[in-house]
This record gives structure tokens, C-alpha cells and sequence, in this order.
């Protein structure tokens, strides 16, 4: 089952469709791990019940998008040997240890306190309860920034020797994994993955909102994500625009296939391209619309500070233009809608209409899946436009790939698209009925005296604030 394409083409595509699978789900835990922490903290500074429910509301939803998450992290590792094993033989002396870290660092000590996290409030107590908690929000930041790690020395590598057999081997760790491009994509990622979970948030609270004004759950979850919205978007806008500048320094023909400039700019004054048809055949964008002057203050910062364009780099390792450049322009359109969400809601929230707003609650609400997608449209404009390239500049993605038949990968990945429909959006369609559910409103509280053991006698003491179990009614 080859379809008449390559076996290349193929074991590129099954790696497209399941790193994008993949990518939602950790986008979407690294921020709900840090916001359940949050909660945690509030509960146990204020003890106001809202804060607990709201806890126990979303730890749910994280137990099940972690699991997906897991899963589908597994079925893509397992590919870089059956698909890729030319890739995993070469850069293994480097890439491997780097993974090893992350499951040794990261995934332990997500897994290991995961269930204190989930189910061991009662057991433990509040303050080893919100340790774990907060364990589990770092493990889901180290996992991060080792995977990141791994990616960005892909695009940027650094550290590294040549052995005999061909390999890439490690020669200085630390600028192996703090390569250049490193820092940048670490922090655009992350603010990515809050942004992600905020949006989701808000989204679920403003659902709630137009359904049950008064549901003081849906408020505190609306009113939180708000302010993440408006605090984190401009300063993400920042990191992208950082990260674009060292991308501009080390992948320059990237940035000319996302801003779709084929000819060169020797003296600056570069336009900026808002849209048209990017024609990689011919060399040109057709029916551009363009801005002038603007291309050169977002890319440089200098009007006159020459810029090379995509007709100038050989042929044979240009990315694809017609493919990131809209990606591109997807994500920063997302971001910038984020931003006049955040906006809005701040305009709101002054004027004591916040929880009223029916319009923005409608906005909110269709924001929900913004996260999403700007996450998946700036991974498919990182890693198409690294090509021809697995190591950029180093290794092509044609002398990467295992000696495959086509129709051995066509069949896999048939298989994969089949079952991921199935498990996944069974998945997500139970994450989405959970979400659908009103967090409670009404609590029982109940004192819980001491506890001694048996032929114990109770010991005088000073009185201190009785321990508290709450009770969905």
C-alpha cells in the first residue's frame, strides 16, 4: 500500500501525523499543571471552597490528557527506529542521552507523584499534597526543556565531533544542550503551552457563564484565564519576536520562506508580505499584498540591514514556502486575536462588566482551540522549514530515513491514522463532556478531630485549625 509515493514521503508524513497528535496534548498539561498548582496554593492561602472544586475539577481532565499524552509520546519514539534509523544511528550519541534525561528527570517524577497529586490529598496532608503537586508542574517544565533540548540542537547543533563510523558525538555538553536557538525556543514554548491552557480555561468558564451567570466556579476560571491572557500574550509576542531574530541569524532561508521573499534585499527596505500565493516553482509570491519598509523593522530592526532571499540559496535546500508561510501567518494571526481577547476582557473587567459580557464570554468561548492551533502551525513552520534537513545543515532528511518498502510504511501509517481517530477522539470527546460539566457550587464541610491509636490516650494540646474534607453535594 504505497499510494505511488516514496517511502520518504510516506515515513515523513507518519511522523507529521503523530508529532501533531502528540504536541497538543503536552502543550496543553505543562500549562494545567502549573494552573492546578496555582490552585492548590490558593486554596491552602485563602481556604475559600471555590478554588479546592475548581482543583478537583480540572485534575481530572489532566489525568486523562496526561495518559493521551503518554501514549501518544511512546507510539512517536518508536519511530525514530523502525522509520528513521540512518537519523537515530547518526545523532544517537547525542540525541539519545538527551531523551534518557528527560524520562529520568522529567517523566519519573511526573509519574511518581502523580498519584499523591490525583488521590492523596486526604492521605498525605495539605502541605505534601501541594509539594507533589508543584513536582508534578516542574516534572511537566524539566520535560520540556529536555525535549526542547533535542529539538532545537536539530536546528541549531552545537558541541558536537564527527567519529569514524559517521556519528555525531558529544563533545561539550553544556553546548549541546544550551545551543543557540535553545533558550528562545524554550521560552516561546512554554508561554505557548500556558497560553494554550488559558484559553482552554476561559473557554470552559465562559461556556459556563452564558449557560449559569451566577456559577462563581465559572467565574474564578473566566477571571483567571483573562488575566493569563493579557499578562503572558504581549510578552510572548516579545519571545517571537526574539526567537525570530536568532532564527534570521541561523536559518535564514527559513525566514525568507515564512515572509515569502524570493528576491534579496542588498540595501534593506524590505517589505512586509501580509498575504499572497507563494510560488516556489517560479520564485515569486503572486497576488502579494505588501507593506512597505515594514518587513525590515520586524526582521532586523534596521531599515537598511540587507536580507538575503530564498532565489539565492541553492535550490536543494530551500524549504518549502507555500507550506510555512501560512502556517506562519496562522499562528501570529492566533496570537494577536489572543491578544485583543486579553484586551478586551481587561476594558471589561474596568468597567465592572467582566462576568456580563456576553460577546466576550461568545469570543472566549470560540478562542477555546486558539492555543491549539497557533501550537501546531508554529511546530509545522520549525520543523518544515528545517528542511531538506534532520540536523539542519548537516544531515538530509533523505539520507535519514531506514530502507523501507513504501507500502510497509503506507500500511503503518493507515493503521495509526485509523487507530489514533478511534482512541483519541474517543479521548477527546470525554475531555470534552468532562469540561461540559458545571463545576460544583455547594460544598459539605466537615471537621475531622484527631486520630489516635487504639489504647492511646488523647494528649492536651493547643487548638489549631481543624482539618477540612469537602463533599460535592
Amino acid at each position: 500500500m504505497d499510494f505511488g509515493i516514496s517511502a520518504l514521503a510516506l515515513a515523513r508524513a507518519q511522523f507529521g501525523f503523530t508529532i501533531s497528535a502528540h504536541i497538543i496534548f503536552p502543550a496543553f498539561t505543562i500549562g494545567l499543571a502549573s494552573y492546578l498548582m496555582v490552585l492548590n496554593a490558593l486554596w491552602l492561602w485563602r481556604r475559600e471552597p471555590v478554588y479546592l472544586r475548581l482543583f478537583d475539577y480540572w485534575k481530572t481532565i489532566f489525568a486523562v490528557v496526561f495518559g493521551m499524552g503518554v501514549v501518544s509520546g511512546i507510539v512517536m519514539s518508536y519511530q525514530f527506529g523502525t522509520n528513521w534509523a540512518v537519523f537515530s544511528d547518526k545523532a544517537g550519541p547525542v540525541i539519545g542521552p538527551l531523551m534518557g534525561y528527560e524520562v529520568l528527570s522529567a517523566f519519573f517524577l511526573e509519574a511518581g507523584f502523580l498519584g499523591i497529586m490525583l488521590f492523596g490529598r486526604e492521605r498525605v496532608g495539605p502541605g505534601l499534597h501541594m509539594a507533589a503537586t508543584a513536582i508534578v508542574a516542574l516534572g511537566t517544565l524539566f520535560s520540556a526543556f529536555w525535549i526542547l533540548s533535542v529539538n532545537s540542537w536539530m536546528q541549531t547543533p552545537a558541541g558536537y565531533g564527527i567519529n569514524a563510523a559517521g556519528q555525531y558525538i558529544p563533545l561539550d555538553w553544556w553546548a549541546i544542550i544550551f545551543n543557540p536557538s535553545f533558550p528562545y525556543r524554550l521560552v516561546h514554548m512554554v508561554l505557548a503551552a500556558y497560553l494554550t491552557t488559558a484559553f482552554v480555561v476561559g473557554a470552559v468558564g465562559a461556556w459556563h457563564l452564558l449557560r449559569t451567570p451566577q456559577s462563581e466556579g465559572a467565574k474564578v476560571m473566566f477571571s483567571m484565564a483573562m488575566w493569563m491572557a493579557l499578562i503572558v500574550t504581549p510578552i510572548q509576542i516579545v519571545a517571537g519576536d526574539a526567537h525570530g531574530l536568532n532564527t534570521l541569524e541561523h536559518q535564514p532561508a527559513k525566514i525568507a520562506a515564512m515572509e515569502g521573499h524570493y528576491e534579496s534585499y542588498p540595501n534593506g527596505r524590505v517589505p512586509l508580505t501580509l498575504f499572497g500565493l507563494p510560488d516556489d516553482k517560479n520564485g515569486r509570491v503572486n497576488y502579494a499584498v505588501e507593506i512597505p519598509l515594514l518587513g525590515s523593522l520586524i526582521l532586523t530592526h534596521n531599515l537598511t540591514t540587507p536580507l538575503k532571499g530564498l532565489n539565492d540559496f541553492p535550490a536543494e535546500d530551500r524549504p518549502p514556502a507555500a507550506v510555512i508561510f501560512w502556517t506562519f501567518r496562522i499562528m501570529v494571526a492566533m496570537g494577536f486575536a489572543m491578544l485583543g481577547v486579553g484586551l478586551w476582557s481587561a476594558f471589561a473587567r474596568w468597567k465592572g462588566w467582566l462576568y456580563e459580557a456576553k460577546w466576550l464570554h461568545r469570543a472566549a468561548f470560540v478562542m477555546g482551540p486558539s492555543g491549539f492551533l497557533a501550537v501546531l502551525c508554529g511546530w509545522i513552520t520549525t520543523e518544515v522549514g528545517r528542511q531538506p534537513y534532520t540536523i539542519y545543515g548537516l544531515l538530509r532528511t533523505a539520507d535519514s530515513v531506514s530502507p523501507l518498502q513504501a507500502a510497509s510504511v503506507g500500511t503503518s501509517l493507515v493503521a495509526f491514522v485509523i487507530v489514533y481517530f478511534f482512541v483519541f477522539g474517543s479521548g477527546t470527546f470525554y475531555v470534552l463532556r468532562l469540561m461540559g460539566k458545571r463545576p460544583k457550587d455547594a460544598v459539605q464541610v466537615e471537621e475531622i478531630g484527631p486520630t489516635r491509636s487504639a489504647g492511646t490516650t488523647p494528649v492536651a494540646s493547643t487548638p489549631k485549625r481543624p482539618a477540612l474534607v469537602h463533599k460535592e453535594s
